[in-house]
């Protein structure tokens, strides 16, 4: 039996992908007023951040 490698991981999303991202959440967490998912989303932002930091 032949086991083949896989083959070179892509990335899914790229930089300015994760900039739009970030820029959609800060818009959907000024126009909700739920503090649950303003905590979610601020974390999701977080995250994103620690992949695209803001450089503007």
């Amino acid at each position: 039996m032949t086991t083949t490698e896989p083959g070179r991981a892509r990335a899914l999303l790229s930089t300015a992908d994760m900039k739009l991202l970030r820029r959609a959440l800060e818009s959907h967490a000024r126009a909700t007023e739920d503090r649950d998912e303003i905590a979610k989303i601020n974390a999701l932002h977080h995250r994103l951040g620690t992949y695209a930091p803001d450089t503007e």
